[in-house]
């Protein structure tokens, strides 16, 4: 099978955008076959991991010595490795000396939109599906969503491509898209018709069109999610339920000192910053039960100035990336770091943007306001799967524990599906009845966030993927990406 595609999208509100380029290759047929995302279809296998150690997510403990059942997709029975009996024909995984975890969520992630190059796109959403699987992805929402995502979406529910399970955010509501509060309206019923799972925002939304759009989405049975409107503004976006704010969007600037500059400055802005008013903003969030997602590892490649963009395109996981497309990356870096003198942002502006964010964070982490996982990937050096463990790590370095940090990536989405998506939320705890999406580590992950990259194989609905077959694709896919 022979494709190539090319694709745009906007992916942050500062208008940073990403050419995705796919490149054309000829895939081998291999057994599980999730590069083509067409595994055959099997007879549901019994696993069992023996003598594991388990971090079920369900409090801040490891239990050692137990073993876990799985049938067809849903995790069957947990216990003592004394106590629980393995079935007669599973597939036993030795876990002497690894950890077994829930796997983990990407939130804010994108997929490839149809365009006119045909089935490539869909060819490279299967490598882009793979990555997140690799890393030990078992979920995403997809926050810019297109019909073909819908489609990919049902295949992936009923096992005719392998990926992590699938949410899919409508086509974007912005100032352009919605300019009155009819346009709005009608969006948000189109929307619902066509079976997105929310409503996506950009900014630019007049007061009107926003008021408009939460009337619709709450009368057709839907949540709306995405960025702030400067017009409407963060604590009213609060205020009037928006399920989840992403990238952190309107808290920095609607905490500025009175008199402080020009508000469309974002040198000012961030300058200007009064961090006093955190843990109000932090309270109004928790008790609105508004979510955020921060996407930190985003705004640390835009913001970071002791990394370069020609050293940020030597990072491991850029080979798994197309060529044409880092370089696009560092020219688009390039370009932002020269036009930031007319921001107001010097170098020292920009560290003190990355720190204030860090500080929020902790802030709605430590007040408890439910925050989830994700990176706004692919674009700037962000490798799908990949930059989650960046992300994680720059939560980290915000204070957050290792434990508080997987919280949003598991336990917390199963939350949000459930109670915001109103979907299937038996995932994210390791839990008799749950879908069995897991992570087996070679490493403790409460002793450092960075064991989560020794993996051992990967379970998503109950497939088994270890790490020998994990490793092998991803080699096809080096390989493949050093042609483009």
């Amino acid at each position: 099978m022979l494709w190539s595609a090319a694709d745009d999208f906007v992916t942050s509100r500062h208008g940073v955008r990403a050419r995705m380029i796919a490149l054309i290759a000829t895939l081998a047929t291999t057994t599980l076959s999730f590069a083509r995302g067409t595994p055959p279809r099997q007879a549901a296998t019994v696993y069992a991991f023996t003598n594991v150690t388990v971090l079920a997510m369900d409090a801040e403990r490891l239990v050692a010595d137990q073993t876990v059942i799985v049938r067809g997709d849903r995790i069957e029975n947990v216990g003592p490795s004394t106590k629980v009996d393995v079935p007669a024909g599973a597939v036993r995984i030795d876990g002497r000396g690894k950890y077994l975890m829930p796997g983990l969520a990407e939130m804010h992630a994108h997929i490839m939109g149809a365009g006119a190059q045909g089935n490539a796109d869909e060819a490279m959403n299967k490598d882009i599906l793979l990555l997140y699987l690799a890393n030990g992805i078992t979920s995403i929402r997809a926050m810019l969503g297109t019909p073909n995502q819908l489609v990919l979406r049902e295949r992936i529910n009923r096992g005719d491509v392998l990926g992590p399970t699938m949410w899919v955010g409508a086509p974007s509501i912005n100032g352009s898209t919605a300019p009155t509060a009819d346009s709005a309206a009608k969006l948000v019923r189109l929307h619902k018709a066509a079976g997105y799972d929310f409503i996506k925002l950009h900014g630019g939304l007049t007061n009107a069109s926003y008021d408009s759009m939460t009337a619709a989405a709450r009368a057709v049975g839907l949540t709306w999610a995405g960025h702030v409107s400067s017009a409407v503004g963060v604590e009213r976006t609060i205020a009037t339920g928006q399920s989840t704010i992403e990238h952190l969007d309107g808290y920095l600037f609607g905490v500025r000192s009175t008199g402080a500059g020009d508000p469309g400055n974002l040198g000012d802005s961030i300058r200007s910053t009064n961090e006093g008013r955190f843990p109000a903003l932090a309270h109004a969030t928790k008790a609105a039960g508004t979510w955020n997602t921060p996407t930190m590892s985003l705004y640390l490649n835009i913001f970071n100035r002791a990394e370069s963009p020609e050293t940020m395109a030597t990072r491991p996981e850029m080979k798994y990336w197309m060529k044409s497309g880092v370089a696009g990356w560092v020219r688009g870096l390039k370009s932002r770091i020269a036009s930031d003198a007319n921001l107001g942002i010097s170098p020292e502006v920009a560290a003190r943007q990355l720190e204030l964010r860090r500080r929020f964070l902790k802030t709605l982490a430590d007040s408890g306001a439910p925050l989830l996982m994700g990176t706004d990937s692919p674009q700037m050096f962000m490798v799908p799967g990949f930059s989650l463990h960046r992300e994680i790590a720059e939560m980290a370095a915000a204070g957050m524990r290792p434990y508080q940090i997987y919280e949003t990536g598991t336990k917390n989405v199963a939350r949000y599906v459930s109670t915001v998506l109103k979907q299937d939320g038996r995932f994210g705890t390791i839990v008799a009845g749950n879908r069995a999406d897991l992570v087996l580590l070679d490493a403790n992950p409460l002793e450092s966030v960075a064991n989560l990259t020794r993996r051992a194989g990967v379970m998503v609905r109950g497939r088994w993927l270890p790490k020998l077959e994990i490793d092998r694709q991803l080699a096809d896919l080096s390989a493949r990406m050093a042609l483009r």
